[in-house]
């Protein structure tokens, strides 16, 4: 069984900055992507930026020049560096992982709020 778990959500002002953790445990393929997603209250859950095994990333527009994923592929932790953080920002965010012939994986999610 595969587990995620996050950490790092939190209150900042705008402008300021966050870093997100998630680790997974469990039967992880070697190639996979992992990602993080966001879900503000009545919206529906969006990607925010991913990452292959490889290290090949990809980002939301809204997100380019100030969020920036990473990842550790001997920890199994996925990390997303958030800066220039803005109030439309505010979301639970979710980390993914997601393993060619398995499935998706979810952790529970992390809040995160920007005040202005």
């Amino acid at each position: 069984q595969v587990q995620l778990v996050e950490s790092g959500g939190g209150l900042v002002q705008a402008g300021g900055s966050l870093r997100l953790s998630c680790v997974a445990s469990g039967r992880i393929f070697r190639f996979n992507v992992m990602g993080w997603y966001r879900q503000a209250p009545g919206k529906q859950r969006e990607l925010v930026a991913s990452i292959t095994s490889a290290g090949s990333t990809n980002y939301a527009d809204s997100v380019k020049g100030r969020f920036t994923i990473s990842r550790d592929n001997a920890k199994n932790t996925v990390y997303l560096q958030m800066n220039s953080l803005k109030p439309e920002d505010t979301a639970v965010y979710y980390c993914k992982l997601a393993i060619m012939t398995m499935g998706d994986y979810w952790g529970q999610g992390t809040q995160v709020t920007v005040s202005s």
